[in-house]
């Protein structure tokens, strides 16, 4: 997945390989993928969990798994689990929610802002030298 505008990682090394972020369209079809294989409510957040790994887990580039079906048959219920949650707290880190909290999605834009403007800092200051800021009454 291209990283577009969002300057940080699109994936992250775990020991089974790389777990990548996946699209908006790639996470729905996880999810669809998951629902029809659940027999009943109580399978559905495995089978969906199942479905997300099978899409989002990597190594050397390619795919562990071809579908969900198989990561239910290659792992154990705790595996899925840690793996789904591993996924979804580095997706939490990449994308934050207002859910957050106030104080988390502060950090967040001033973190951001600071990478930005430091981009920037010295870029415009032989323009500045030409034009110096006028003060006065008829500035």
């Amino acid at each position: 997945m291209d990283s577009g505008f969002w300057s940080g990682p699109d994936r992250i090394k775990i020991p089974q390989g790389e777990l990548r972020l996946l699209s908006a369209r790639e996470a729905l079809d996880a999810r669809r993928e998951g629902d029809a294989m659940a027999r009943d409510g109580r399978e559905r957040a495995l089978c969906r969990n199942a479905c997300l790994i099978a899409r989002a887990l990597e190594r050397h580039g390619k795919p562990v798994f071809d579908g969900g079906e198989a990561v239910l048959a290659a792992l154990r219920v705790e595996d899925v689990a840690r793996l789904a949650d591993a996924w979804a707290a580095f997706n939490r880190e990449c994308n934050p929610s207002p859910l957050d909290g106030g104080e988390e999605i502060s950090r967040r834009k001033k973190a951001w802002s600071t990478r930005i403007m430091s981009a920037f800092s010295g870029a415009c200051s032989a323009c500045s030298a030409l034009c110096p800021p006028r003060s006065g009454q008829n500035a």
